[in-house]
């Protein structure tokens, strides 16, 4: 089973990212189980929403679990985030079992996306599906990422991989298909849809796979007959 770990807003201008921290954490908890990615999740961006730079939130996939494992990998995460705490940062956590994720929860990211969205309904989203989440500084307002990105997460069919395997590694660098796929990616495809089966690929710094049908696909262009990766949700 996958249990998903969501966490938001928990930096400031001036610290590292949500995103980073996500990586850390799942380095720490790959020491016990399995970890399928990191993916990031976009929300709405407004005027009228409190956010740090991109307002996106991060989902650890743990694999490999039972639904008893999510009150022990709550309490890991929690200690982490709490440990790393940033001033001016309104962290919050929320950690699922997919077979508790409901078309609530799922609806509450997709809306998150398009509209302002607030944290009672966050709370009672998660609440009602029996899934646990808590505020850990500041306003808390970050448990409405943490709900929304589960719900985003759990579709496997939005954002995009912020760690899959060892497809960080490979950044800044040109490489074979084979070493492409072998670094934990599922797919490298054109953005016509066309598979691409041979070649040597530029991964530059926007070499993060999407989440495409639960799958880590990495899109590329032909720029100057070399294949360019490419960055999106």
């Amino acid at each position: 089973m996958t249990i998903y770990v969501g966490i938001d807003d928990t930096d400031n201008l001036e610290s590292r990212g949500t995103g980073r921290l996500a990586r850390g954490i799942a380095a720490e908890l790959g020491k016990e189980y399995g970890i399928f990615g990191v993916t990031r999740h976009q929300l709405l961006v407004h005027p009228d929403i409190p956010y740090t730079s991109h307002n996106s939130a991060a989902v650890i996939h743990v694999e490999g679990c039972d639904a008893s494992d999510a009150g022990r990998i709550f309490g890991i995460v929690k200690e982490l985030m709490l440990a790393d705490f940033v001033e001016g940062s309104d962290p919050g956590l929320a950690v699922a079992p997919a077979e508790l994720v409901t078309a609530g929860m799922t609806a509450f990211g997709l809306d998150a996306k398009r509209m302002i969205v607030g944290m009672d309904r966050a709370k009672d989203v998660a609440r009602n599906a029996g899934v646990r989440v808590e505020g850990l500084g500041g306003t808390c307002g970050g448990v409405i990422g943490a709900v929304a990105g589960i719900g985003l997460a759990s579709m496997g069919n939005d954002g995009r991989f912020l760690m899959k395997g060892r497809a960080r590694d490979l950044k800044h660098s040109v490489r074979t298909l084979p070493e492409v796929l072998a670094s934990g990616i599922d797919q490298v495809m054109t953005l016509d849809g066309r598979l691409v089966s041979c070649g040597r690929i530029d991964l530059n710094r926007s070499a993060n796979p999407s989440f495409v049908h639960g799958r880590a696909v990495l899109f590329v262009e032909e720029r100057d007959g070399c294949l360019v990766a490419l960055k999106r949700d």
